[in-house]
């Protein structure tokens, strides 16, 4: 009678399909069958994967397939041939947690080439020790391979990866693209020199018909908001080269999931290449960012504090600049005060950012306020008007564009993450014998800095086209609620506090213009500019009497609601 053949599974496994001769999955697989044959084992099953990273048993498809059929017991296997232990894994928690699990269902593991197996208590220790090697190796080589990116810094040299619009790659050095930096000189100018935002600047530069040339790295012809952001707060353009500026950091809670923090602290350097603006413009604009992250005025009116409905609304006759609430505060001659009165002035009645206004009128709150909420009133009530309001409501949004971007950045994303860690699996198994091993390792070092620039470009692509969308449908929802509340105006104005006025104002208005001198019937207001899509013409519309003509309420069209 015959003894039984003792049973076994057979894994393979390749990073790319670009491997150190002799790692390929025929030759793993022609090696392990010799082992078996000489030992007399019998092969249960057979699994691959290829093309997987080996960092985490996740994603490994095949790999999961052989466990779940240990599990169930499906052939009755003894062991599981791998050709070296790298084979298995790669992260030394996963391997032990493996194995063990393996061994609970009677399984053990041999590695062929290791000579390693794990039914001896020798074996298992090797394991040990060898996985947490390879995790260190592995953690090794991207500190070095971070060191070698910080090196180039230090020396004001490109990082690689793709030439920050303005520029191009000419032998691996940073030079000016002047077609491309026309477009940056013009944005740091209107952002500086500017009452414009980065909104502004986008549709600025559309209206201009300045659009963003096509590249391989970005096939948008438009600026948007979250480009132009970028491009303002990079030092590369005033000259200077910086490494550090966001750091990938896991998410607290998750297991693979990860996420861009911006830090204070980051080396910033002389770049080697030519800058497209000077340091003081560049300077300039990081004011201008810092004070726009401020909010000008309180908004907290927990403590009782005066709410200014048109605060930041309002726009100066003469320079055109914001107009904001204020106070005046007088005593009587018997040390009383008289009744507060509150204003509109211009902010640039000192100087403020470099700025001076000559306009010193100080325009009645309360007296403007009405006007404007009478200009409303007049509006709702005309019976077309309160029927388009009504047929605009829930009206359908179109994200598809923006949701296929996304998914194209995720998808994109994923791949390059994938790519990492195959790059980060080869280089460790690099064979320091190989008499081509430095000119590999150069290799796989130039294409691992290439993933993390590609890596770090898709993540801001990502964050600003899920930032559009959510813009976008956050808009549809205040829409929606302007809309319900334009109809319902009359009934429920009067009934909002001071904090609530505040808030629709700010969602339907873009814009109110006053005259630089008060009119002989009494009014300010000259026009209202609506944020909101509403009709299809511009509407005059006559506010006290028939002497007042000149009011104009104007209905913005905006694009993509």
């Amino acid at each position: 009678m015959s003894k039984e053949k003792i049973k076994v599974y057979i894994y393979t496994r390749v990073s790319t399909v670009m491997q150190i001769d002799g790692y390929s999955l025929d030759a793993q697989k022609s090696r392990m069958k010799a082992f078996c044959e000489y030992n007399d084992y019998e092969i249960a099953g057979e699994y691959e994967d290829a093309g997987k990273s080996g960092k985490s048993i996740e994603g490994r498809v095949a790999f999961n397939r052989m466990i779940e059929d240990i599990k169930t017991g499906k052939d009755n296997v003894s062991y599981v041939l791998v050709f070296k232990l790298s084979r298995f894994g790669r992260n030394a928690a996963d391997v032990l947690a493996t194995l063990q699990m393996m061994q609970d269902f009677g399984v053990n593991l041999i590695c062929v080439e290791d000579g390693i197996d794990s039914s001896k208590d020798a074996g298992k220790l090797m394991i040990s020790v060898l996985s947490a090697v390879a995790e260190i190796e592995r953690d090794n080589i991207r500190v070095q391979t971070m060191e070698g990116r910080m090196q180039k810094a230090r020396e004001g040299k490109w990082n690689g990866g793709f030439a920050p619009y303005g520029y191009q790659l000419v032998n691996g050095k940073l030079e000016i693209n002047e077609e491309e930096a026309e477009a940056i000189r013009v944005i740091f100018d209107q952002y500086v020199n500017t009452d414009l935002g980065c909104n502004g600047i986008a549709k600025y530069l559309e209206n201009h018909g300045i659009h963003k040339i096509a590249r391989q790295n970005g096939k948008n012809p438009l600026f948007d908001a979250a480009l132009i952001r970028r491009i303002i707060q990079n030092p590369v353009y005033y000259g200077k080269i910086a490494y550090g500026r966001r750091k990938i950091e896991k998410v607290h809670g998750t297991r693979n999931d990860y996420r861009q923090v911006a830090q204070d602290d980051y080396l910033l350097v002389d770049g080697l290449h030519e800058a497209i603006v000077s340091e003081e413009v560049w300077q300039q604009a990081q004011l201008k960012v810092a004070s726009q992250s401020k909010k000008y005025e309180k908004v907290n009116g927990v403590n009782g504090e005066k709410k200014h409905l048109l605060s930041g609304i309002l726009r100066c006759p003469v320079c055109g600049a914001a107009m904001y609430g204020n106070k005046s505060i007088k005593k009587k001659q018997d040390g009383t005060h008289y009744k507060d009165f509150f204003y509109y002035g211009c902010k640039h009645r000192n100087m403020t950012k470099g700025h001076k206004c000559d306009y010193r009128k100080q325009i009645h709150e309360e007296m403007l306020d009405n006007a404007v909420a009478e200009v409303i009133r007049t509006l709702v009530s005309n019976e077309k008007f309160a029927n388009m309001m009504k047929q605009k409501i829930n009206m359908e949004v179109d994200t598809s564009a923006l949701d296929q971007e996304i998914a194209a950045c995720e998808k994109q994303l994923r791949q390059s993450y994938a790519n990492k860690d195959s790059i980060l699996s080869d280089l460790d198994a690099l064979d320091y014998d190989d008499k081509h091993y430095q000119r590999r390792k150069k290799d796989l070092e130039d294409r691992l800095y290439s993933t993390y620039d590609k890596i770090d470009e898709m993540e801001n692509l990502l964050i600003a086209a899920k930032a559009k969308r959510k813009s976008i449908l956050s808009d549809k929802v205040s829409g929606d609620n302007i809309y319900k509340a334009l109809i319902f105006f009359d009934k429920t104005y009067d009934a909002l506090n001071e904090a609530e006025k505040r808030e629709f104002m700010e969602q339907l208005l873009a814009k109110v213009e006053v005259y630089e001198e008060r009119q002989p019937n009494g009014q300010w207001l000259k026009s209202i500019e609506f944020k909101l899509p509403i009709i299809e013409h511009d509407m005059k519309i006559s506010l006290d009497n028939d002497e007042q003509v000149e009011t104009v309420v104007l209905m913005s069209r905006v694009e993509g609601k």
